[in-house]
């Protein structure tokens, strides 16, 4: 045991290095979501029937989950990127733990993530979102988004392991983009054809951003929706606790396969 925290330290320090020596790619990476929230608060706000702040409450939850899935994309890129330039080949022959090497990207990640939700959430407040409910909720709420960033991760470096080219990792992880599209991150999937409503509503980022809503107090749980956003804490416990369960075993196993 202690061999595996001192191995997962340390390959949480590379990964965190690997972070300060790219500062353009973490800035850029964190600046995305902002503009994400001026351009969608501003632009497309005005074409809803929210008025403008009542919108911007509503989006920032949804950003926050939207950004937290990018962990797919960010984790299959990192470890297609070691795989194909033979760093995980390296670890392979070193006296590492196998379950090490995916968690320490993934905990790293973690850290990253935490550090760079500051930002947005700070540009939030500049745009009028305001944390409605309690302290206790606002710290769940932070607890499930930190929670579901890492069940993503592990999905992530699954899937750039199993591509193992940079390439791919690139083109595949460019999709993730449109599952934030397919859910309730942006507007609401009340008035959504049946079938569009149930594959949004069934979408693990619709049970998350329904969570973060309810936590922050900035919306109520919708009536009559599915199971997963009816009972969003549970439902994003639910999602989040199966994607690790399949995933992180997956991940681990798929770095130990030469």
């Amino acid at each position: 045991m202690n061999t595996f925290a001192y191995d997962g330290a340390a390959l949480v320090g590379r990964q965190l290095r690997r972070v300060r020596n790219s500062p353009g790619l973490a800035v850029l990476s964190q600046l995305m979501p902002v503009n994400m929230l001026l351009f969608f608060g501003y632009v497309f706000g005005s074409a809803l029937a929210m008025p403008g702040p009542e919108y911007r409450s509503f989006l920032v939850p949804g950003l926050l989950v939207a950004t937290a899935a990018g962990g797919v994309m960010t984790g299959m890129f990192q470890a297609a990127q070691d795989s194909h330039r033979g760093v995980m080949d390296r670890f392979r022959t070193m006296p590492v733990s196998r379950a090490a090497v995916p968690l320490g990207q993934a905990v790293a990640d973690l850290v990253v993530t935490a550090v760079g939700t500051v930002p947005l959430l700070l540009v939030g407040l500049a745009v009028g979102w305001r944390v409605e409910g309690s302290a206790a909720g606002a710290l769940g709420a932070v607890g499930l988004l930190l929670l579901f960033r890492f069940a993503c991760t592990t999905v992530g470096i699954f899937l750039g392991l199993l591509t193992r080219s940079e390439e791919a990792a690139g083109q595949l992880g460019a999709s993730t983009f449109v599952l934030p599209l397919l859910s309730n991150a942006y507007i609401p999937t009340g008035n959504l054809p049946g079938w569009l409503r149930t594959l949004a509503e069934w979408n693990p980022i619709s049970a998350v951003t329904t969570a973060l809503r309810d936590l922050f107090g900035d919306a109520t749980v919708p009536a009559g929706a599915a199971w997963p956003v009816a009972h969003p804490v549970a439902g994003s416990l639910a999602w989040s606790g199966v994607l690790v369960a399949v995933f992180l075993p997956l991940a681990v196993r798929g770095y130990g396969r030469r």
